[in-house]
């Protein structure tokens, strides 16, 4: 089966890091109870069969109601429910049972990446030995690199960029800060900054703050975990009035 039926999140965690360096991972959470999801896990495996998104896309399947974790993760209050993931980044989510609408926000992703990675390639072949070096000097420069951030942290309303990811955080600060998130209920996407040097020390002057994890909300640096404890602890509800700012 082209589509991928997630059991545990020790699973989801290996399919999630293993595939997001090359691969759009779409995630469908779904029910046995719920009507719309008997239609859309139906949807869902066809177009998982359309030979482009074979080549582009890692379908997953999860019960919301067998993983728990998984679903609190995301906070997933409704099914069916999708999200689509690259590079550890959230791109889209999309609520209900609209195939068109999935297979909108899915093209929009395809492209999305189809594109980043074209204007990435100097050349349309693979480098040889000689020219390999040259290319890696000429990689990205500083203002194309400051564009890729600024997108970056625009890339959700809030986003994380934190050490591992949220089911597995590879750091105590990291960790704390997504519990935050989580008790606050704040969607957010993330990161993983141990994946990307460029990103992870590049990102240290672009937001003047030597440390990770750092928070963005609506594009704008909120600080790393103790100032935004800081910022709860002077206005409980930080998230939700800076979220509408």
């Amino acid at each position: 089966m082209t589509v991928i039926e997630v059991t545990n999140q020790d699973q989801f965690t290996a399919l999630t890091t293993t595939e997001a360096g090359s691969k759009l991972i779409s995630l469908y959470f779904h029910t046995n109870w719920a009507e719309p999801c008997q239609i859309m896990t139906q949807v869902y495996q066809a177009i998982s069969d359309e030979p482009i998104n074979k080549d582009n896309v890692t379908f997953l399947s999860i019960d919301a109601d067998e993983n728990s974790e998984i679903s609190e993760l995301f906070e997933i209050t409704s099914v069916p429910h999708f999200v689509l993931i690259h590079n550890g980044t959230i791109l889209k989510e999309l609520s209900g049972a609209d195939p068109k609408e999935f297979i909108n926000i899915l093209d929009q992703s395809i492209k999305q990446i189809t594109s980043t990675s074209n204007d990435s390639k100097k050349e349309g072949h693979a480098p040889d030995h000689d020219d390999a070096e040259e290319e890696e000097e000429e990689e990205e420069t500083e203002e194309e690199l400051n564009e890729r951030l600024a997108k970056l942290v625009n890339a959700a309303p809030v986003m994380l960029f934190m050490k591992g990811n949220p089911s597995e955080p590879k750091c105590g600060f990291s960790r704390q800060i997504v519990g935050i998130l989580r008790e606050h209920q704040v969607r957010f996407g993330f990161f993983d900054i141990l994946r990307d040097t460029s990103v992870r020390e590049s990102l240290k002057k672009f937001s003047d703050w030597p440390t990770f994890p750092q928070l963005y909300i609506n594009g704008e640096f909120q600080g790393g975990l103790d100032i935004i404890k800081e910022s709860l602890e002077d206005d409980p509800d930080f998230f939700q009035h800076t979220i509408q700012a």
